[in-house]
């Protein structure tokens, strides 16, 4: 049995579904304007992923007086909701891309709402409780994720639609990573900037405001780089209602993960990797204050973190050439191996940590660029092996894990808190913490980090797919007898 990109093995289980590679060649050549355009969408959505990460647990408990377990939940609840729709915008992007020819439509609707969203978050009034103040925070941030999967889910599976190679991917998702890191350093220093030192209501809804501004500028021009092709008929029997859409997208987020080995490795140690450093990143915010002694010090940590970042991008791109999933596995060790150093911080607090949080950064630039090159890479073996058309399930299944991990590392966090005796407190009173809070802020930052990572490496050492298995069949799709999967 014979394959090619784009087309559906002849006796294949599953038959091929109307999608982008069913339309004629990729373009010619990825251009700058093009790069350009998609990496400025990472400012946007490296602006929604940091932001909330760094400020929205600290914002519950130490401005609205939420208790850290029940702040943990609140972030966690929002994100769970998340993670039920992201498959079925998936599924809805697919369905729109080949009905109008372009997934810009839902992107746009993101790009639009998420700015009014995001403010409305920080916008608890001063009169509310801590009960009142926590529901008004999860039905605000629920409903700005649900913006973002909008325009997030559409957007990931761009790559594989507009970089035409497996090295066009590579400098494709190299540029939208710097883009992420200026946007990491942009709002993790920027936000608790605007925010101000008293961490006053007023200050964090100015925050919302303006960084809500600068995501949704983000989001709305890369929404122009999605490309317009003529619509596909879809078959007689896919007008479907919502209650079976979402019958039809969960099959489809299950039959991603079933059909493609590839993908599920890589999409488990990336989901690791998520927890990680959403655990960190939620950790920074108490680090600065309760660790090293200095509220301003998370402005500095994420200096240090994205400026090596930025420097070594073109050190990871050129790794990539000689094969992606061992770049990847560099960029692991070395984060593991760099936060792990931090536990000293349990017992010696002091500037000495922004020397390893310069190598964690230099790994970090890897374990974002690498994956985010690799799912082009497995989407296009897929269409290769059963049918084009299922980006957009691709996407919705990586957002989907992204963000558990996102969410599981503030709620791991949260659990660090509640166990160690963390005191919650209103916006501007001081309280002096308990000395085994202070040591749980510490290891939740260090060794919980390196320990996540080093797990990750299992899944990430048994991904197979090459350079060389792209444009024919081989790996899952080809069911080559004798190798379940191994590389062809």
């Amino acid at each position: 049995m014979t394959t090619s990109p784009g087309s559906a093995p002849e006796n294949a289980d599953t038959p091929a579904r109307s999608g982008a590679g069913q339309r004629g060649p990729r373009p010619a050549r990825l251009t700058p304007r093009t790069i350009a355009g998609y990496a400025t969408g990472s400012v946007g959505t490296g602006g929604f992923a940091t932001l909330p990460g760094l400020v929205l647990l600290v914002y519950l408990t130490d401005a609205l007086a939420v208790p850290a377990a029940v702040a943990g939940l609140i972030v966690t609840g929002a994100k769970v909701w998340d993670v039920l729709i992201d498959p079925f915008i998936g599924y809805a992007s697919d369905r729109d891309e080949a009905r109008t020819g372009s997934r810009r439509r839902l992107m746009m609707i993101g790009a639009l709402a998420l700015p009014v969203l995001f403010a409305l978050t920080f916008a608890v009034p001063a009169a509310a409780g801590p009960t009142a103040a926590g529901i008004w925070v999860l039905v605000a941030f629920l409903l700005s994720a649900t913006a973002f999967s909008l325009f997030q889910v559409p957007y990931i599976a761009l790559p594989a639609e507009i970089a035409p190679t497996y090295d066009d991917r590579t400098r494709l998702l190299a540029w939208r990573v710097a883009a992420l890191a200026l946007a990491i350093l942009l709002f993790g220093a920027g936000g608790p900037a605007l925010r101000g030192d008293g961490d006053t209501l007023a200050g964090y809804l100015r925050m919302g405001v303006v960084a809500g501004i600068v995501i949704g500028v983000g989001l709305l021009v890369a929404t122009r780089v999605a490309p317009r092709r003529s619509p596909l008929p879809l078959p007689p029997d896919d007008d479907v209602h919502a209650a079976s859409a979402w019958l039809a997208a969960a099959r489809e987020a299950v039959g991603t993960l079933r059909r493609s080995r590839p993908f599920r490795m890589l999409l488990a140690t990336f989901l690791l990797q998520a927890l990680a450093t959403g655990l960190m990143l939620a950790g920074a915010a108490y680090v600065a204050p309760y660790v090293l002694g200095d509220p301003g010090a998370v402005s500095l940590l994420f200096a240090a973190l994205v400026a090596p970042a930025l420097l070594c991008m073109p050190l990871w791109t050129r790794l990539a050439r000689r094969g992606k999933d061992r770049a990847f596995v560099v960029a692991s060790v070395l984060f593991a191996a760099a936060t792990l150093s931090m536990t000293g911080l349990v017992w010696a607090p002091g500037a000495w940590v922004y020397a390893p949080t310069a190598i964690a950064g230099v790994a970090y630039a890897g374990m974002q660029a690498l994956p985010l090159a690799m799912l082009p890479d497995v989407i296009e073996h897929d269409a290769a092996t059963h049918g084009a058309g299922r980006g957009g399930a691709f996407g919705g299944v990586w957002t989907a894990g992204e963000t558990t991990g996102m969410a599981l590392g503030a709620a791991l966090l949260s659990g660090v808190l509640a166990l160690t005796g963390y005191v919650s407190t209103t916006a501007g009173t001081q309280v002096d913490q308990p000395t085994e809070a202070v040591a749980g802020i510490a290891v939740a930052f260090s060794l919980l980090p390196a320990a996540l990572v080093a797990v990750s490496l299992v899944p990430l050492l048994r991904y197979r797919l090459r350079r060389e298995d792209l444009g024919r069949g081989g790996l899952d799709g080809g069911r080559r007898p004798h190798d379940d999967g191994a590389r062809a």
